[in-house]
């Protein structure tokens, strides 16, 4: 498996400088002009990023989810590329590529000046466009004009799909989004067929990511209602502000390499969890081949990636999910995105609705080569700096395929350095600040420093005094020093610091684990369970905390009475 940085990282993002903020000035809006609510979630991302007001578009598109190809082309590609050019934010021009391995010479028209590098698709906009049967064809050999005749990526990707490629490539059905960031080249013979070589698959550079270089970020403010797409936005300035903060969870599936038609998708999950930990996250990694299931606690979520089910399930299905403001949530699924406006099937819609600010997903069977890599992602989004939108695009293999991304491209949650976003919550007495601790104390633990210097620390320092979270975390710092009864002690202070619906029932189950270890506290064991009941009635592993609760009761005297009494 690749390895991800894991020392430094906080160095690095503490020392770099801060990069200049993307503005609303590089974005247009697009919104569906048949639809009300999404003119309004249009106008309302255009005054909270200070959009100019001749950005925004809008075009009479279909109100369903999915669009004709003859549509996609007649209502929205055509139209918004001349209005670009009209409008004076693209100008085009004419390049000459010389005659190379057998390809003779070619003169190409393309985008040669762009005032602008994203495009923000509102909710109503259509999602997907189907696939035309008139448009099948063979897997083209793509041309070396269409990326700048770098020959050498050309060769490799056309190896990729040679010779035999599936059926599964010579269809045109395709991604709103995905089609659109082809829009600088739209006056190429761009080929329709199969997955498009994305150029700019892991570059470190976000300024290469702009249109004179063939490439439209496109993201979209959407999800099953109008509110919650409007909702993006206002998570998404809210994190800028005080950061992503919270924990980080994992669904990988235990593959080994032998599992080669999906060891990659895994590969990517834990490459992500590798980053999230060197970041400072708590991370939770699940490697079962099942997904997490509904009784496990998962509380404060700031990060999220797992697969492989059809339909939102175990946490995700309860009816509240803790989604921290900021919060990015991906499921790796061919059909997570076969609609976006539903609350419960598939996965992007249920998890916006539940609170993600930002996701992606596919709108028809991508192939797993061919979705998102989201430890790229991760990397981009964090140690890069680059905006969502950066991120996404260049954690996408491919272009012209089947990858929505939903969320303000705007946002980067990482662009202040660490100490200074430290400091800017220590100076407001935000209750933020303690998981700016937490990360801190992450980190050195990542980088070898004991549990008992670190517990110390906090003692002395008393920054664990009033938070629910760091009296956590130093009661599993006790724990990995083996002093069963400080750790006991820490997690009964932590539920009297107010932890949220889902750290509470956390700190139930390793307070009962804990007294369990100890003989002499099966009663008082017992009676934390019980208290976990009460306090949390609808607790989806209630039957095995009832189980636990018996169990405990026979090791009691005159103890009979059954769970719950």
């Amino acid at each position: 498996m690749k390895k991800f940085p894991t020392i430094g990282v906080v160095l690095i993002l503490a020392l770099a400088p801060l990069l200049a903020l993307a503005g609303g000035d590089e974005v247009v809006v697009i919104y569906n002009s048949r639809l009300p609510e999404s003119k309004a979630v249009a106008e309302y991302y255009a005054q909270a990023r200070q959009v100019p007001e001749n950005q925004i578009f809008g075009f009479a598109l279909t109100t369903n989810e999915e669009m004709s190809r003859a549509d996609f082309r007649d209502t929205l590609q055509l139209p918004l590329a001349k209005k670009l050019e009209a409008t004076g934010l693209w100008a085009f021009g004419e390049t000459t590529f010389p005659a190379t391995n057998g390809q003779p010479e070619c003169a190409v028209s393309h985008v040669v000046a762009s005032k602008i590098r994203y495009a923000v698709l509102c909710y109503g906009v259509p999602l997907k466009i189907a696939d035309d049967p008139n448009d099948r064809e063979t897997i083209p050999r793509h041309p070396p004009a269409l990326f700048g005749g770098d020959t050498n990526f050309l060769n490799m990707w056309n190896a990729l799909l040679a010779p035999n490629p599936p059926d599964l490539f010579r269809g045109s059905e395709a991604a709103v989004d995905s089609e659109l960031t082809l829009l600088p080249d739209y006056q190429m013979d761009v080929p329709l067929a199969g997955p498009f070589p994305n150029p700019f698959y892991n570059t470190p550079n976000s300024a290469s990511l702009n249109p004179t270089n063939g490439i439209l970020l496109v993201a979209r403010l959407d999800g099953p209602t109008a509110d919650i797409a409007r909702g993006l936005v206002d998570k998404a300035l809210q994190a800028e502000c005080d950061g992503l903060w919270g924990r980080a969870y994992f669904d990988a599936r235990g593959l080994t390499r032998s599992d080669t038609n999906y060891f990659l998708g895994d590969e990517w999950i834990l490459g992500a969890a590798q980053i999230s930990r060197a970041l400072g996250f708590d991370t939770v990694v699940d490697d079962k081949p099942e997904t997490f299931p509904a009784s496990f606690p998962m509380s404060q979520i700031a990060l999220y990636a797992g697969w492989y089910t059809g339909d939102a399930d175990g946490p995700f299905a309860l009816p509240k999910v803790e989604f921290m403001p900021g919060a990015f949530a991906y499921h790796l699924h061919s059909s997570s995105a076969t609609t976006i406006r539903s609350v419960n099937q598939w996965w992007v819609g249920p998890l916006l609705a539940k609170g993600a600010t930002c996701t992606m997903g596919c709108v028809y069977e991508p192939s797993l080569q061919f979705t998102p890599n989201v430890a790229l992602f991760l990397e981009r989004f964090t140690i890069g700096q680059f905006t969502f939108g950066e991120a996404a695009w260049a954690a996408q293999p491919a272009l012209s395929w089947q990858t929505t991304v939903i969320g303000d491209p705007l946002y980067r949650p990482f662009g202040k350095p660490p100490m200074q976003l430290h400091q800017e919550l220590t100076e407001r007495h935000s209750p933020l600040v303690e998981w700016s601790f937490l990360r801190l104390i992450n980190v050195d633990l990542a980088r070898g420093v004991s549990a008992a210097y670190l517990a110390n620390m906090i003692e002395t320092t008393g920054v664990a005094t009033n938070s629910a979270v760091l009296t956590e975390k130093l009661a599993g710092l006790y724990a990995m020093q083996g002093k069963p009864s400080s750790a006991i002690d820490a997690c009964e202070r932590a539920l009297t610091l107010n932890p949220s619906p889902e750290q509470r029932i956390r700190l139930r189950l390793t307070l009962g684990e804990l007294l369990q270890a100890q003989d002499f506290n099966a009663a008082a064991a017992r009676r934390d369970y019980q208290k976990l009941l009460e306090e949390a009635p609808d607790y989806p592993g209630r039957g095995a905390i009832e189980e636990k609760i018996n169990a405990l009761g026979q090791k009691l005297p005159n103890t009979n009475a059954p769970a719950g009494q």
